[in-house]
């Protein structure tokens, strides 16, 4: 596919999103768009498995594009937080895991993308953060919702109150991410993880995916329900393998 601002490719049951606007990878709404639609084709492409988002440089996503915005009406304002919901939407709501692999700056949309994915693997280098208050506005981009439901409501309305960019072992701590690794090994650390998401069932992956998922929208007895019934239709597509996991 051709992107202006993203390259998009697939290999080895892997397909990788690099964000491609340099010097900060801010976001345009012809990037948020872009987003959407390399999503809309990972999706449909059976030989993708497993999706890495990632940056080359000091920024991962510095933030949103402030020229751009800047000239918004208040009309202009809701449709680029719609576009923006609706591609994000498509990362966290996609059957396949998706991995951020954070190389830089991850601030404003940069830690809204990343929170949209199934994991955060982080360079030692990163900051990362919500610092949208400083220009007078909240996050746009899910960050009220999303990274209050994965660090909880303290910490989210704290980050997002002050504005501060963390480091990656505070982003560690409050469960903000998974990982961290040396810059340089970034991307051969994230390799290795995909790889080993890739080699297994996708069946069984997608199911795992959805579950938690629902986990994150619904009371208990709910997910608890869901996870009942996508474990019998897993089942059935997975006894091959079962036998041999149980001898391990």
């Amino acid at each position: 596919m051709d992107f202006k601002y993203l390259i998009v490719r697939k290999e080895d049951g892997i397909g990788w999103l690099k964000l491609n606007r340099p010097p900060m990878n801010t976001l345009s709404t012809e990037v948020v768009l872009e987003i959407e639609r390399a999503m809309d084709w990972f999706a449909h492409e059976d030989d993708v498995m497993v999706i890495v988002i990632y940056a080359e440089g000091k920024a991962f996503v510095a933030g949103a594009d402030i020229s751009e915005m800047s000239e918004f009406t208040p009309m202009q304002a809701r449709e680029f937080a719609r576009n923006g919901h609706r591609a994000l939407g498509k990362i966290a709501g996609m059957d396949k895991p998706v991995i951020a692999a954070v190389n830089g700056y991850a601030l404003g949309g940069g830690c809204e993308i990343a929170i949209a994915c199934d994991i955060r693997v982080l360079a030692d280098t990163v900051k990362i953060g919500q610092p949208e208050v400083n220009l007078g506005l909240i996050p746009g981009f899910g960050g009220t919702q999303r990274l209050a439901r994965l660090v909880g409501p303290g910490i989210a309305k704290e980050l997002i109150y002050t504005g501060k960019r963390i480091e990656a072992p505070e982003a560690l701590r409050i469960g903000l991410i998974q990982q961290i690794y040396p810059k340089d090994k970034l991307m051969e650390e994230t390799l290795k993880m995909a790889g080993e998401i890739a080699g297994y069932n996708p069946v069984v992956v997608q199911a795992a995916k959805r579950a938690c998922n629902v986990a994150m929208s619904y009371p208990l007895e709910i997910g608890l329900s869901y996870e009942t019934i996508s474990s019998a239709f897993t089942m059935n597509d997975t006894q091959h393998g079962t036998r041999p996991f149980a001898i391990k």
